[in-house]
């Protein structure tokens, strides 16, 4: 508190007995103390209102900066992002919370688009053989029932073939879009009910099915996990020959939870690894299936940021090993 001194004042009585006041003393008069607070009021608003400005600007330029990225992002350009650098406060935390829902927005409009896309390319040879199919048998005049029959076999051969097709873009497009919750899950118990399923395959087709499952515990989507160890082993069964092997192993090892599916099988030149994960891709021409087991495989192990190693073995067959966080 400043205190300013004012004229001092000394008081005398007159013969009637009133006071008479007398200034004595040096001080700071009323009309300089009125014209001093005036100049100073003149002064600190503009030097308040300009603080306040730049106060304001600098805590208000990440919004400005979320507005506008935000508007460019709606306007259509999903790989846009805020990245907010600077210190962490409340406005930087929001600008990654909305950058991870942008991403995940961008993941699922990618993953719708490769389904239509895939399902496009992919839907047209099997509709065009079964509309022929169709069309030769009911321009043939002496066409039995037994042709008829044999027509029908086909074409609902054809419209299974459809089905499985369609089931495999759909899980891809699930595993592109990315995992939405997370539950607790074991890997030993998941490739148990997984080869409980395919063993009878498997010995019909002559090949011998082994499992070494220790308890492996997971978190991730239980049906997309389920959807991976069934790609692998179903690639395992369907890339092998008669008198092959299949081995299945899961384990913990640190912080990890480890699926093993190996099989023998063709050679696969070291090469031709990386591109059997792409979707429509065969390790040659005259392979059955649609090319879709191993890019599901790829799409739900990045979806639970799982870790994805193949390696091609010298005698044959491949070795593919998925290690989930535990």
């Amino acid at each position: 508190m400043v205190a300013v001194p004012l004229a001092s004042v000394r008081s005398t009585e007159t013969r009637d007995g009133a006071p008479a006041p007398t200034g004595t003393g040096a001080g700071v008069g009323l009309p300089r103390l009125l014209a001093g607070s005036a100049v100073a009021l003149a002064v600190l608003v503009p030097v308040a209102l300009v603080l306040g400005w730049f106060v304001a600007g600098r805590f208000l330029r990440p919004l400005r900066a979320i507005t506008a990225t935000a508007k460019v992002i709606s306007a259509g350009d999903l790989h846009r992002r805020l990245d907010l650098g600077g210190p962490v406060d409340e406005l930087t935390e929001l600008g990654h919370t909305l950058d991870d829902l942008f991403a995940r927005l961008q993941a699922s409009f990618d993953a719708q688009r490769h389904f239509v896309a895939n399902a496009s390319h992919e839907l047209r040879t099997p509709l065009a053989g079964l509309r022929t199919l169709l069309e030769v048998t009911l321009a043939d005049p002496d066409a039995d029932a037994a042709t008829l029959r044999s027509a029908c076999r086909e074409a609902l051969d054809l419209g299974g073939h459809q089905e499985r097709l369609v089931q495999a873009l759909l899980v891809l497009a699930t595993g592109e879009r990315g995992v939405t919750c997370r539950d607790g899950l074991d890997l030993a118990g998941t490739a148990e009910n997984v080869l409980a399923s395919r063993r009878a395959q498997a010995a019909e087709a002559g090949i011998e099915v082994t499992a070494s499952l220790a308890p492996a515990a997971a978190a991730g989507d239980p049906r997309l996990v389920e959807s991976l160890v069934a790609n692998l082993v179903d690639n395992a069964v369907r890339h092998n020959h008669a008198g092959g092997w299949v081995r299945v192993t899961t384990r913990t090892h640190g912080a990890e939870a480890a699926l093993t599916v190996a099989n023998s099988g063709p050679v696969v030149p070291g090469d031709q690894v990386e591109r059997l994960f792409q979707t429509f891709q065969k390790g040659s021409p005259d392979r059955h299936g649609h090319g879709l087991g191993l890019a599901i495989v790829n799409a739900v192990a990045q979806a639970h940021h799982a870790a994805l190693t193949t390696t091609a073995r010298p005698e044959g067959g491949l070795c593919v090993t998925v290690r989930f966080t535990r």
